[in-house]
Parts: C-alpha cells; sequence; structure tokens
C-alpha cells in the first residue's frame, strides 16, 4: 500500500541473494514466500571474472585508486601482470576465508596501496609502477594467518 493505492505485484520479479541464499522458503516471511517460486544456485566469482571486473568497467576500482591517489599528486600506474595477480589473490582469499565476491578486490587494493596512500603527501610528484612482484609481495603478507581476519568484512 502506497499513497498512491495498492501496487499490483503480480508481475515483478522478486530476486534475493547473498545472506538469502542459506535460507528455506519456509524460513521467509510468509508474504515473501510465494514470490521466490524459483531457486537458482548461484557459482562464485572466478579469477578470469574478477580480473574483468577490474578492467572493464569505465569506473572500474583500478582507475578509481589512480584517480584518488592524483589528488595527492602520485600518479599509480598498475601493469597488466599486476591487474591479474590482484583478481588472483582475490579469488585465493575468496575460496580460503570467505567468498565475499567482488567486494574482496577493494579490499585487496586497498592493502596493496596502503603505504603509498599513507605516504602520499610526502610522495606528490613521483610516479608509482605496480608489478605482479609488488602485488605478490603485499599478497604474501596479506594472506599471512595473523592477518587474515583483515579480509574478512
Amino acid at each position: 500500500n502506497t499513497k498512491h493505492g495498492n501496487v499490483a505485484t503480480e508481475h515483478i520479479l522478486f530476486v534475493a541473494s547473498g545472506a538469502f541464499s542459506a535460507c528455506k522458503p519456509s524460513d521467509l516471511l510468509a508474504e515473501l514466500q510465494g514470490r521466490l517460486p524459483l531457486k537458482v544456485e548461484l557459482k562464485g566469482l572466478s579469477q578470469e571474472d574478477l580480473y574483468r571486473i577490474l578492467t572493464e568497467p569505465e569506473n572500474n576500482l583500478i582507475r578509481q585508486q589512480v584517480e584518488l591517489m592524483k589528488t595527492e599528486g602520485v600518479t599509480l600506474v598498475f601493469e597488466e601482470e599486476a591487474i591479474r595477480a590482484i583478481a588472483r589473490v582475490s579469488s585465493d582469499l575468496n575460496s580460503s576465508v570467505e567468498d565475499i565476491g567482488a567486494r574482496r578486490l577493494h579490499t585487496v587494493i586497498e592493502r596493496i596501496v596502503d603505504d603509498i596512500s599513507f605516504e602520499a603527501p610526502e610522495r606528490s610528484g613521483e610516479t608509482v609502477t605496480f608489478t605482479a612482484d609488488d602485488v605478490n609481495k603485499r599478497a604474501e603478507m596479506m594472506m599471512g594467518s595473523a592477518n587474515l581476519k583483515k579480509f574478512i568484512i
């Protein structure tokens, strides 16, 4: 019921995912039980899917990080293999900790550029290039068992 009257929901598709993945229809409110007639199991994102998320959207996470650092006068460059390494690390963490999908990418990128972000005012005018080796070195520190809890959102 809205201020404009009742809304007919016969032709509205309701989609529930994420927190609802472990629910049975009987676990839901009676009003929702009949609105979710199909149950489809989704598979987790692959390493290639994560790579595509990092590269294909116009305002992808890599570009956002580059633009963010530009505001401090630091030019970030991510080599192709570094981006692939970020996707691999995110995929590995999703497999070993908790699968939070593409949200993992943000956390991993943030940890990779953490030091540079902190030192950005002093590094103004510099160009920082990330290689696969840089990502792998930082990933080793991130993936240590003592630090795994940092990646759980």
